[in-house]
């Protein structure tokens, strides 16, 4: 059977090939933190995946749908994919940062990073990594309390009247867009804080 022919296939065996490398090159061990590591990078891939994808393909393929005359329309993508994506891109979310938070609290730099290496003992690294999980906070603020309620009155899971969907849209599309913009200072930090500098 061949793994690339199912997505799940695809990861087990990205993974696979990424435990395969760690053990060529010696480069893992037992530690648990590692686990989660790996866990905050394959959802987190996910999440900011997905978020791209709304923002530079679904919102202008649906805008030239509604507008071609004749056309399809945009109820197969509000029908079956965006419900689809936005299951996997709210849970990635909440996933990503749980796994972040307890990477931090494994490692003894919860508060380091959150109090942004200003609080008793504090490092650069806090001030670095806390950057980003504060920026990973404010986004996942915005997916579960911004952009999933509304996205449930745009896609009619939740009744809502014409002038309450063209706020929610608009709502919507500028958290959206808010999380796009933060994740790129947000991945700098988180991959700078472990090179001692922000990228």
């Amino acid at each position: 059977m061949n793994p690339l022919k199912s997505a799940w296939g695809t990861i087990i065996s990205g993974l696979v090939i990424a435990v395969v490398i760690g053990l060529v090159t010696n480069q893992t061990g037992p530690d648990s933190a590692r686990f989660v590591i790996w866990i905050h990078v394959a959802v987190g891939i996910t999440w900011v995946g997905l978020l791209y994808y709304f923002n530079f393909v679904q919102v202008q393929a649906l805008a030239e749908a509604m507008g071609d005359e004749g056309g399809p329309g945009g109820a197969g993508i509000t029908k079956y994919v965006a419900p689809r994506a936005l299951l996997w891109f709210r849970w990635a979310a909440l996933a990503t940062w749980l796994s972040g938070a307890i990477y931090l609290l494994e490692k003894g730099n919860f508060l380091n990073a959150f109090t942004l290496g200003m609080g008793e003992g504090g490092t650069d690294y806090g001030l670095i990594i806390g950057i980003g999980a504060w920026l990973g906070s404010i986004m996942l603020f915005n997916v579960w309390i911004l952009i999933w309620p509304n996205q449930k009155k745009i896609l009619g899971m939740v009744e809502a009247t014409p002038e309450q969907i063209a706020s929610a849209k608009s709502t919507a599309l500028m958290a959206s867009r808010t999380n796009t913009m933060l994740s790129i200072p947000m991945l700098m930090s988180m991959v700078g804080a472990h090179h001692g500098f922000f990228m």
